[in-house]
């Protein structure tokens, strides 16, 4: 049996003519001789009647402290209303159909409700179904614990269940479908020549969604990686063949620039640098230590961590800097902050090894008088901390120094 795992978003199955085109998709995979298992999220965004925010929303004007595991129970009805809306119209189209919750398809996970790890994967009613020639239309975002309960995955839940069933059954690819091309070289709100990339590899595009980009959760593409499951990326609206997600980039006979040093430029927003300098230091053992440990027992994600025998530097979140700084204080520090900046980072597989990449990205920082706050790098990307005011003029700059001519 060759499996094709198909995920489609939650726009792409908003109204009945989206969902004539997302059933379209559907078939053709099957008369290409290939069994579908199809995962599918919520329908629509904020405000749309079924959508997961929506129904938090209504939840929360009710009693804003119901418990996790309630939540879930509310959380996985979004899924449950979509996938059934497609096995209607595949139905309708003539072809049989079923639909099967996260546990029901064989998703186990752990219980830590609102945002559950997967354990394992038991596809057997998956094959059953495929085995009759059914479609077979899965809840994405959801599994169930060892004991029956109904939890869900977190941000990018829909692309996790897609990948993990991917990987359990050994599927030709998996197929992500989102409201974009595919993954494209910069964010084209901002970069106007932004083009889609024909190919990226596994590590480029966990780096680029870990450090901004949105298309697809990294989680799924570590996941997907176990195997070397290929992942394409394509556009629900249009048959453009999107981007391929493969441990190489020399795949078949796909052609790409092996001279490549940068494949995009992503971003982080709203972010706060905070430091605390040796001077500062209270008279006590391994300050340095006694500083991320309390961030951690607070709660707080810490970023861009620059630690040196005279200054510790590090980012969190806009929102939570002022809780940051308080403790800091509390504990006898006098922490600088710099408030309301951006992480823009460069990715690209081959840059390692290659020398004058960092020489390049200050000369076209520098050239557009951006003053750079910190900068950190690793084997496949090259951040750099700027105000969030020149934030999108970093973004241009880093583009057309790496990308746009190529």
């Amino acid at each position: 049996m060759k499996y094709l795992v198909q995920k489609f978003g939650g726009t792409s199955l908003a109204t009945p003519q989206l969902r004539e085109q997302v059933a379209q998709k559907i078939i053709a995979a099957k008369n290409e001789g290939l069994a579908p298992v199809v995962v599918v999220s919520a329908i629509g965004r904020e405000g749309d009647p079924y959508a997961t925010d929506t129904l938090l929303k209504f939840i929360g004007g009710i009693n804003p402290d119901i418990s996790p595991k309630e939540l879930d129970n509310l959380m996985a009805c979004g899924e449950i209303i979509s996938g059934v809306a497609i096995v209607a119209t595949l139905e309708k189209e003539g072809h049989k159909a079923v639909f099967l919750t996260g546990g029901q398809a064989g998703i186990i996970t752990d219980d830590s409700h609102t945002d559950a790890h997967i354990i394992e994967v038991n596809p057997k009613l998956i094959h059953k179904y495929a085995a009759e020639g059914t479609i077979v239309i899965v809840a994405g975002f959801q599994g169930q614990t060892a004991d029956g309960l109904i939890t869900t995955l977190g941000r990018g839940g829909s692309d996790t269940s897609a990948a993990a069933l991917g990987v359990a059954l050994n599927a030709e690819a998996i197929d992500i479908y989102t409201d974009v091309e595919g993954i494209m070289t910069a964010d084209p709100r901002i970069v106007e020549n932004a083009r889609v990339l024909d190919v990226i590899t596994y590590n480029e595009i966990c780096q680029l969604a870990h450090d901004g980009a949105k298309v697809i959760h990294p989680r799924a593409v570590e996941i997907a990686m176990q195997k070397n499951i290929p992942i394409r990326v394509k556009c629900a609206f249009s048959d453009a063949p999107g981007t391929l997600v493969t441990a190489s980039v020399d795949n078949g006979n796909v052609e790409i620039n092996r001279d490549r040093v940068i494949t995009g430029i992503t971003h982080i927003p709203n972010v706060t640098q905070i430091k605390v300098y040796s001077s500062e230091f209270p008279e006590s053992e391994h300050p340095q230590l006694k500083i991320f440990k309390a961030m951690s027992l607070a709660g707080i994600s810490v970023d861009f961590i620059n630690v040196h025998p005279d200054v510790v530097i590090y980012t969190v979140k806009d929102e939570v800097a002022t809780k940051a700084v308080q403790i800091l204080e509390n504990m006898g520090f006098a922490p600088v902050i710099t408030p309301c900046c951006a992480k823009v980072s460069a990715v690209g597989a081959g840059m390692a090894g290659v020398p004058g990449v960092m020489a390049s990205i200050m000369e076209a920082l520098v050239t557009e008088n951006i003053k750079i706050l910190q900068t950190a790098d690793s084997h496949s990307t090259i951040w750099c901390l700027v105000k969030q005011d020149e934030m999108e003029k970093a973004i241009r700059a880093l583009h057309n120094q790496f990308v746009a001519g190529e």
